[in-house]
């Protein structure tokens, strides 16, 4: 049996058809909207101004890393796995540790 699925995105403003997602940021927030033509047009007369006297700034500048805490380095993961194996926690001896594994492992390293 054959599917089709169909997504329709519509205006947030006015519940047009056919929109598409706007991304932008504001006071170091990010936001996204769907906007149909007429509300995009109007969003970039009421932007224009603004954008035409303000500096770009590169991604990676403004950007900054959503997580809290530090990925394990690769050094770390031999340890990782020897302090698993030695505590009865199955994992392979290659690929990706498990978030779980890793939480613990740095808890019994704090503690």
């Amino acid at each position: 049996m054959a599917k089709t699925t169909l997504i329709q995105i519509t205006d947030d403003l006015d519940g047009s058809k056919h929109a598409q997602e706007i991304s932008f940021a504001f006071q170091g927030t990010d936001y996204t909207i769907d906007l149909g033509k007429k509300n995009l047009a109007g969003l970039e007369k009421a932007l224009k101004p603004y954008i035409s006297a303000a500096t770009k700034v590169p991604r990676s500048s403004n950007r900054t890393s959503r997580s809290t805490k530090p990925k394990a380095t690769n050094q770390n993961l031999t340890a990782v796995r020897k302090w698993a194996a030695s505590n009865g926690l199955e994992i392979s001896d290659r690929g990706r540790i498990p978030k779980a594994v890793l939480e613990q492992y740095s808890a019994a390293q704090d503690g």
